[in-house]
Parts: structure tokens; sequence; C-alpha cells
């Protein structure tokens, strides 16, 4: 079970089991490997929860604690559709993200879609393959004029 709180009920979104994770993969035409599920799933879990942390610290102060706290509607995998701004990094010289996901929260009746660009990230090491290391670009969707107004108010912060 993760820690993620489901907007349609009082759980929490439950994470696939090992058998799911691989059938998921089987389905969209991966070639996975059932040994490796026990690694990969507790990598994937981890990185979901990750997502879920830096959308609460956007989220932090908006209001959502008012009525229960902010809360998971949908998430979507779209690892076909770059983002404007995974494109833009591409064309520096960046690699491109290697999943996306949009995730759509509740605040207090407000939806909101965050998007969320996965990337590998540096080794710690520098050898290759020796550590795991991810890099999430998670960001709201300037699908609405609150969209607009966090991401203003982020760079405004963070910039200036």
């Amino acid at each position: 079970v993760s820690s993620i709180p489901r907007a349609d009920d009082q759980s929490n979104w439950v994470y696939p089991s090992e058998a799911q994770f691989f059938a998921a993969m089987h389905r969209k035409n991966h070639n996975p490997d059932e040994k490796d599920m026990k690694t990969i799933v507790p990598i994937h879990n981890a990185v979901n929860e990750r997502a879920w942390h830096e959308i609460l610290g956007w989220e932090d102060g908006r209001g959502g604690s008012s009525c229960g706290g902010v809360k998971l509607v949908s998430f979507k995998g779209k690892p076909k559709e770059m983002t404007w701004r995974a494109r833009f990094r591409t064309l520096l010289g960046y690699s491109a993200p290697f999943d996306r996901h949009d995730w759509v929260v509740d605040r207090c009746g407000l939806k909101m879609r965050y998007i969320i660009d996965f990337y590998s990230g540096r080794s710690t090491t520098g050898k290759p393959g020796s550590d795991l290391s991810f890099f999430l670009d998670v960001r709201p969707a300037f699908d609405n004029f609150e969209g607009v107004k966090m991401r203003v108010e982020r760079f405004w912060s963070k910039w200036l």
C-alpha cells in the first residue's frame, strides 16, 4: 500500500504485485524477465512515492489541508509523448526522459494536473550500472490559471 491517498474513498492507492507489474509490462510490449520484478517493483514504488512528495511540495500552503489533504484522482503514463520542456532539454544536449506521467490531484474540489518527466540520474560512484539514480521533473500543467500562477510563483521565488 502506498502513502498516496485516493480521491474516490478513504484508502490509499495500492501498488501492483510483482505478477501484476510483469503482466503490465508484457501488455505494453516490453520484454521483462520475471525474476527482475523483485528489484524493479520496489524501485517503481519508491519513484512514485518521490513523485508524490514533489507534488505535495508544490501543494504546500495552498489550502488542501482544509478538506483532509490533497488526493490523487488519476494517473496516466505517456511514455511516447514528450513535453515541451523535455524537448527543449533534449535540444540542449541532455538525455530524453525515459517516461512521462500525468497525475491529476484533487485539492478541495479543484482538479490540478501535474506533469512528471522521469530521467535517469547520474551515478554517484561514476561507474555505470553501479547504483540507481533518478531525476523527476514534477510541475503543475498550464491547464488553468492556478497552474500558471503556481509556476510563476515558483520561478519568482527561485530565480528572482
